[in-house]
């Protein structure tokens, strides 16, 4: 397991305060309070599991010879963690993409039945192009509910946003206004974290891994001083700023892809024998100082 810290500011700052007597009472009294406040956020504290990418259905012995187990193993690995998450999002591409119909059916009806053995029952699921674009998101509909929604846990403010079912890839001006109605009613400073499959901002547009108007969404957002995304769709951990809105890729449990432009055509990295489930896995996020520190850890499909 591999942890990486993201602290985006100090949540709680004490000044210190010079003298004796009187001062020295008022200085005690401000930190007891402080402190107070701090037990409080931290009762607040949990973790969530970030997993992508699963692609049900993928068939590729050279990319995956283990593609009828994958998923069943990450299962079983999630399983045996110590504490359970909270919840887990699973942020897209949930199958791998078919022109048939009732084969779209059959696949996310057995990736629902795998990912039911999990011991976490909140789950909350997005949309990717391989579940959406050929059917605007119909069957998933189906099976998982609405592709863009909002939840909330803990006093942070969760959104759900489809960049998928339009085959262009593109949230659109309906969805783009339902964002707007829903942060209108929203402090600044509340803490938001967004889903989303594919990245909102132009990663490798070359490689379909941008948002057509996802400049819009993160304009929307950016008045906001605590926003997070987390997304799927290039198979690989990835850390990206615009402003101050950190975006956080997560790896696939199916097969890895290479690092953004740094080969002519993208493909699916060859399985290694020697090192089976390489660059496969899921992540767990913090959720630490009411939605402002997000300590992130990257596990393996199966733990060693």
């Amino acid at each position: 397991m591999k942890t990486i810290r993201i602290n985006r500011r100090e949540f709680l700052e004490l000044a210190g305060l010079a003298g004796a007597g009187i001062a020295g009472v008022v200085f005690a009294s401000r930190l007891s309070h402080a402190e107070a406040a701090e037990r409080s956020i931290r009762a607040n504290d949990f973790f969530f599991l970030q997993m992508s990418d699963t692609h049900w259905g993928f068939s590729g012995p050279a990319v995956n010879p283990d593609a009828a187990m994958t998923l069943e193993k990450a299962v079983a690995t999630v399983n045996s963690l110590e504490q359970q998450p909270d919840f887990i999002v699973f942020t897209g591409d949930l199958t791998h993409t078919t022109d048939d119909s009732q084969e779209r059916r059959t696949r996310l009806t057995q990736f629902r039945d795998i990912v039911s053995k999990l011991k976490v029952k909140t789950i909350h699921f997005v949309a990717g192009e391989h579940d959406a674009s050929l059917d605007h998101g119909e069957a998933f509909q189906e099976f998982f509910g609405a592709l863009h929604y909002t939840f909330d846990h803990k006093g942070i403010h969760f959104i759900v946003l489809d960049n998928v079912s339009d085959p262009t890839g593109s949230l659109g001006d309906s969805q783009l206004q339902w964002l707007r109605t829903d942060l209108a009613r929203l402090d600044r400073k509340q803490a938001i974290v967004v889903f989303t499959h594919r990245p909102l901002f132009d990663l490798s547009p070359q490689w379909d891994w941008a948002t057509r108007d996802g400049a819009e969404a993160v304009a929307v957002l950016t008045p906001f001083e605590y926003v997070t995304v987390f997304y799927g769709h290039i198979h690989q951990e990835h850390h990206h700023l615009t402003g101050h809105i950190p975006h956080h890729a997560a790896k696939s449990l199916m097969f890895p892809l290479p690092a953004p432009g740094s080969v002519p055509k993208k493909a699916p990295i060859p399985w290694d024998p020697t090192k089976p489930y390489n660059g496969l896995g899921f992540r767990t996020v913090q959720v630490k100082a009411g939605g402002k520190e997000y300590p992130l850890a990257e596990w393996p499909v199966v733990k060693g």
